[in-house]
């Protein structure tokens, strides 16, 4: 199993508390201690670096690239899995490279037009599963794009659906410049929020290991504390396209 996580921000650093953990100890997944070959791989995924700001919702120990910084760290805490660090953003360049056959995918980013790239990439593959997460302040959402023998069992993240990801209006962080990378705001983000993202994925991906995945997205407001599962119709048309 090759387990990737794009984006290591605020939901990112939340799937990073449980994920490794998970993936040691499951069914025996992680690298047994007399050496023999690890099963499991995690690839980290960012061109961005920590900064002592982000202390209020990331998890880290010294500021440099978010990739290389948790590579260090989780290597230490979890020897019994093999960590890849990858200082780059996900780009039209180098996606096919990044994101291949069997992949189990992680999409923690904050702009549509990475979810579309990545959406894109993953029709253009036989199996794959992409779980990505996002949120506003206080509510967020995730969705399941997962596709078996080169057919889609749910609906791609771009699509009518979600025409803010199909259509995006926004740009990667690849293709900013310095000065609108220094000025890259967003909006406020609440840790509490972030983790509540992160619990949704994790769900997704462990009722995928169980053969009882059975929803496209998951709506969660922390505020109401409502979670409502969505199962489009067309998920059981089983499209190609």
């Amino acid at each position: 199993m090759k387990v990737k996580i794009i984006g290591l921000g605020g939901v990112g650093c939340s799937l990073l508390k449980t994920l490794p953990q998970f993936l040691t100890f499951w069914r025996g997944h992680g690298k047994e201690e007399d050496g023999e070959e690890n099963k499991t791989e995690m690839v980290l995924i960012d061109g961005d670096s920590f900064e002592a700001k982000n202390r209020d919702r990331q998890t880290f120990v010294e500021v440099g690239n978010k990739a290389e910084v948790l590579h260090a760290s989780l290597s230490q805490e979890w020897p019994r899995l093999w960590f890849e660090a990858m200082a780059e953003y996900v780009t039209a360049d180098n996606v096919v490279v990044l994101i291949r056959e069997g992949d189990v995918l992680f999409l923690a980013v904050d702009n549509h037009a990475t979810r579309k790239l990545v959406s894109d990439r993953c029709q253009e593959l036989c199996d794959v599963l992409l779980i990505s997460g996002g949120n506003e302040f206080t509510d967020g959402n995730i969705q399941v794009f997962w596709r078996k023998d080169g057919q889609n069992m749910t609906l791609p993240l771009a699509s009518e659906f979600h025409k803010e990801i199909l259509y995006p209006q926004d740009k990667s962080p690849s293709e900013m410049g310095c000065e609108e990378l220094a000025e890259r705001g967003g909006e406020p983000q609440l840790l509490i929020t972030n983790n509540a993202v992160a619990v949704a994925m994790l769900n997704a991906f462990y009722a995928f290991l169980e053969g009882k995945l059975n929803y496209d997205e998951v709506y969660l407001d922390i505020l109401t504390g409502n979670t409502r599962q969505v199962q489009r119709e067309s998920y059981l048309n089983h499209t190609t396209t």
